[in-house]
């Protein structure tokens, strides 16, 4: 038995040698289809690699955009507040002197800069009387009873509102009409 069990283990290691046994075309072909498949991937992660570096590059370029926006915008409301009393300034200079009228001419062409240079950034102000209010273009100061103007329109304008583009840079102050109840305006007609 035992030397049967050895001549079956030599024509096993025989079979297993000619199983394994491969010629150099077949080696040289297996070899490439294995580099062909590894140059494929690494294609791949290279084409990948490229388009992640251009989407950071995009992105970097959209955040720099909003941030130079975001500082420009900053510092835009800062500049508001003196170009608003600069404004009512000048809107008091009817009864004024020649001479300080001629002051006044000056100011408002000082103002006209300002009011270019935001504009050339593409800063506006927006205009509000005579529209509905919308708490995201618009703050109500105050809520003015009457029958003249529909409910909830904007019947005076205390602060311009700016904005750049689509970004509010600073909403506009404003007192909202509200419609007098039918039961306060009789009540108002049996008092006169």
């Amino acid at each position: 038995m035992k030397k049967e069990d050895k001549n079956k283990e030599a024509e096993e290691s025989i079979e297993e040698k000619d199983e394994k046994i491969i010629s150099p075309t077949e080696l040289i072909q297996e070899q490439l289809m294995q580099r062909s498949k590894e140059a494929t991937e690494y294609k791949d992660k290279y084409f990948r690699a490229l388009a992640e570096m251009e989407n950071v590059k995009k992105r970097l370029m959209q955040e720099k955009k909003e941030l130079i926006a975001y500082s420009v915008g900053n510092f835009v409301e800062e500049l508001l507040g003196p170009i608003d009393n600069l404004e009512n300034a000048l809107g008091y200079t009817d009864n004024l002197s020649d001479e300080m009228k001629n002051w006044a001419v000056g100011f408002k062409m000082i103002l006209d800069q300002f009011k270019n240079a935001l504009e050339s950034n593409g800063i506006a102000a927006y205009e509000s009387i005579g529209k509905p209010f919308d708490p995201n273009f618009h703050e109500a100061v105050e809520l003015i009873e009457t029958n003249d103007h529909e409910d909830g329109v904007i019947i005076e304008e205390l602060m311009k509102g700016y904005r750049q583009d689509k970004r509010i840079i600073r909403v506009a102050k404003v007192k909202v009409a509200k419609k007098i109840s039918s039961k306060e305006s009789k009540k108002e007609e049996q008092n006169k």
